[in-house]
């Protein structure tokens, strides 16, 4: 059923476009009733409208806290054209029927992102009257159009005009599912910020807000739906505010997780850090005064592990450092035994000019390359009260998460034998990137590169062959850092023969005492966190 639009209500905050919206909506014959400052500026260019105090017999009032929440104006929005009783109200109360709302909300998530908000602006900005008619105009979807952004415009205007002022019941449904999902991602991000402001960590209930940024091509696997989504209040530099550059191919959901994986252990680092990921696991790991240096040195942890990778680094690409990471394998992987070299995505907080033209130009694959900037990292602006959130069948994990590093006031030194400073700065560089690869976690860094993982190995005992297996000569003097503690020496006793120097692990277990006593015997400096790191 198509019905043709003859009054529209006319409401917003966000002013975009709405000029145009109103005068398409008049020179179609609709009867425009307005509110506040939308009204002014409707008015001021010439667009003939009806005042919302003259519907409703009443003056805005309290500061426009109270000016649509009136009968005439919600018995307008929810009347059933089609059943007697109703029309008979609507002409005992005079009500004219409303067709179309056109509403957006007081910008409470933009408010609430400034750093001098508070919390009485914060209230001020809550919209009530918004969602009421955005609410009226959704639930009564059969007769009502309810329009809540600036992109939805352009639309309605072409469809009324290709059906003699109406709109079909097929746009007036897909508008009503958009505006509930406003209004439910609205009130999600108003209870988020009273739930923070009050100090509840995990209230009884919990919406999350997050708007959808793009479908994707598949999920995991290619019969796996899927899509990207992220949460508009978020303050902190990470792969969701980043920009994605043009060029390169379609992002998809695997590079976004790994991307992400990437870029969270990069921004552990205050000084110049690259990483490489691959599988959600680094592959590489390396800090350097000078960021090329950093990125040869992850690149060569794992020159095999590192085809096909994501590259994250903390400082920005200029032409030079573009120029070595693509001809990563022809000057580093070749003589190490890489059989070839891409990278799916590239995340730095800018590129410039001649790096993007160097990376799009230098190889073949830096067309299909993704290439993400993120700005300036802000290791000090970081969103502690977002979730970490775990899916189940039929529930969520929530927890907050793990934000904890390198403490070295935390840190205690149980042998004989006690790190030097040079063995301090590796176990450091073991310690942040066993945090971020799955568990069971054993890390091996020689000379502030990491040169051997084993990772979400079901023992730890394996993890740590794996790890020497792949350092190679490199354990000899290498920092090992274990994500959980020792339950029994044979991690140490393997150290040892590998030529481990020294150890980094939570400590906590019963049988600490041996594993101190077996790192004493070896000579191996061990270092006890006194936090775990699981990730799973």
């Amino acid at each position: 059923m198509v019905v043709k639009i003859k009054t529209a209500l006319i409401s917003v905050s966000d002013k975009t476009e709405v000029v145009d919206f109103a005068k398409s909506l008049s020179e179609m014959g609709v009867n425009i009733i307005s509110t506040g400052g939308t009204a002014k500026k409707l008015s001021e260019a010439g667009i003939e409208i009806t005042s919302i105090d003259s519907v409703t017999g009443f003056p805005e009032m309290m500061d426009g806290r109270v000016k649509t929440l009136h009968p005439k104006i919600h018995g307008g929005l929810l009347a059933l054209r089609d059943k007697d009783s109703h029309a008979a109200a609507l002409k005992d109360h005079d009500i004219t029927p409303i067709d179309l709302v056109c509403v957006n909300l007081y910008p409470f998530e933009a408010t609430i992102a400034k750093p001098d908000c508070k919390f009485e602006d914060a209230v001020e900005n809550i919209d009530i009257g918004g969602p009421s008619m955005v609410r009226s105009a959704a639930k009564n979807h059969k007769y009502v159009s309810v329009v809540t952004s600036p992109v939805q415009y352009s639309g309605i205007v072409e469809e009324m005009k290709n059906n003699d002022g109406g709109v079909s019941q097929e746009t007036r449904t897909d508008l009503a599912r958009v505006a509930f999902g406003l209004t439910a991602s609205y009130d999600a991000a108003i209870s988020s910020y009273l739930n923070e402001k009050s100090g509840v960590e995990f209230p009884e209930r919990v919406s999350l807000s997050v708007s959808k940024e793009t479908g994707l091509r598949y999920g995991e696997n290619p019969h796996q739906s899927a899509a990207f989504y992220t949460m508009p209040g978020s303050k902190e530099v990470s792969v969701c505010s980043g920009e994605l550059l043009e060029g390169g191919k379609e992002i998809s959901f695997n590079n976004l997780l790994d991307t992400n994986a990437a870029f969270e252990l990069v921004k552990e680092f205050d000084d110049p850090a690259a990483v490489v990921v691959k599988h959600l696991n680094p592959c590489g790991c390396a800090v350097d005064s000078d960021i090329a240096v950093a990125y040869e040195k992850a690149y060569l942890g794992d020159v095999v592990s590192a085809f096909g990778g994501i590259i994250a680094l903390n400082r920005p690409v200029d032409v030079d450092l573009a120029t070595i990471i693509m001809e990563s394998y022809n000057r580093f992987g070749k003589a190490n035994g890489a059989s070839g070299f891409f990278a799916e995505v590239i995340i730095a907080p800018s590129f410039d000019t001649d790096a993007l033209e160097a990376i799009r130009s230098l190889k073949a694959w830096g067309q299909r390359v993704r290439l993400i900037a993120t700005g300036q990292i802000d290791r000090n602006a970081v969103d502690t009260n977002e979730y970490d959130v775990r899916c189940l069948v039929g529930g969520l994990l929530l927890q907050k998460r793990d934000m904890v590093a390198w403490e070295p006031d935390q840190l205690t030194y149980p042998t004989k034998l006690k790190p030097t400073e040079e063995q301090l700065e590796d176990l450091r560089l073991a310690w942040i990137t066993a945090k971020h690869v799955k568990s069971n976690t054993i890390t091996l860094v020689n000379g502030k590169k990491l040169v051997g993982v084993g990772a979400g190995q079901m023992n730890r005992v394996e993890s740590g062959l794996i790890a020497f297996k792949h350092a190679g000569e490199m354990s000899k003097g290498a920092a090992l850092g274990s994500d959980a503690f020792f339950p029994f020496p044979d991690n140490v006793e393997n150290a040892a023969k590998a030529g481990v120097s020294c150890i980094i692990q939570p400590g906590g277990s019963k049988k600490d005492e041996d594993v101190i006593a077996a790192a004493d015997e070896l000579g191996i400096a061990m270092v006890f966190a006194g936090k775990r790191h699981f990730k799973h």
